[in-house]
């Protein structure tokens, strides 16, 4: 039994977390799982997207029965000011853009919505006035209502990689249905567009820069995640 259950959508969001912990595949409902085990806490990828997210947080809950689910990782900024890559978010509310639930968070300072595709500069500005959020990705919604759901805690938070007026390389269509981004033909993909290496290159620097602080706000914020636990179970 894990207290903490960590839910990222790629590996690389938190391979500077997890590099030294346990590695355990595992198999729910027909779909195998890599979970990382250290302690008390699992962290599991599960992949890009909503559904990718609750699967992945439903074989956690299953295999796990942890008291706090942790959604963490990437998210683009939808302020000019005020977020900058490597900046960590932790949202008081989450949105999804799907239907409009709410989920709302203790301890945390603005919104973050989770929108359904890779949202491109102009879709980041729509958001913004839509919702008036700050930040955006593609699964805490998910993540949350798996976890009250099943009357679990739930916590989000997410670090900034790329900022309001970035334009994301086509990287859409290399998400397949399990929420897999395909590296290997999003790499020959941009082998023969140059006009692309430019952004490659800096989105590559700029998620390495955001991994690595994620790690670091993750491992100094477990005596906080304590004290959310101990708030759900007493």
């Amino acid at each position: 039994m894990s207290k903490v259950a960590i839910i990222a959508a790629l590996e690389r969001e938190v391979s500077p977390l997890i590099k030294n912990w346990s590695r355990v595949p595992r198999r729910h409902e027909g779909r195998r799982f890599v979970f990382f085990e250290h302690d008390d806490v699992v962290c599991v990828y599960g992949g890009v997207g909503v559904e990718a997210a609750r699967r992945a947080a439903e074989a956690v809950i299953a295999l796990y029965h942890p008291a706090l689910l942790y959604s963490v990782g990437f998210a683009g900024a939808l302020e000019k000011a005020g977020l900058h890559v490597g900046d960590i978010f932790t949202p008081s509310l989450v949105l999804d853009a799907r239907d409009g639930s709410r989920f709302q968070l203790a301890g945390g300072d603005g919104t973050l919505v989770t929108f359904m595709d890779v949202a491109a500069a102009s879709q980041k500005k729509k958001l913004a006035s839509a919702y008036g959020a700050q930040a955006v990705d593609m699964e805490a919604a998910a993540v949350a209502a798996a976890a009250g759901a099943h009357g679990i805690a739930f916590a989000a938070a997410k670090v900034i990689s790329d900022e309001l007026d970035f334009e994301m390389p086509e990287t859409a269509r290399f998400i397949d249905g399990e929420g897999r981004f395909r590296t290997a033909k999003f790499i020959l993909f941009t082998a023969f567009r140059p006009w692309l290496w430019w952004r490659v290159t800096l989105l590559a620097s700029r998620s390495s820069k955001a991994a690595r602080r994620l790690a670091e706000h993750l491992q100094s914020s477990r005596p906080t995640l304590n004290d959310v636990v101990e708030a759900k179970t007493t």
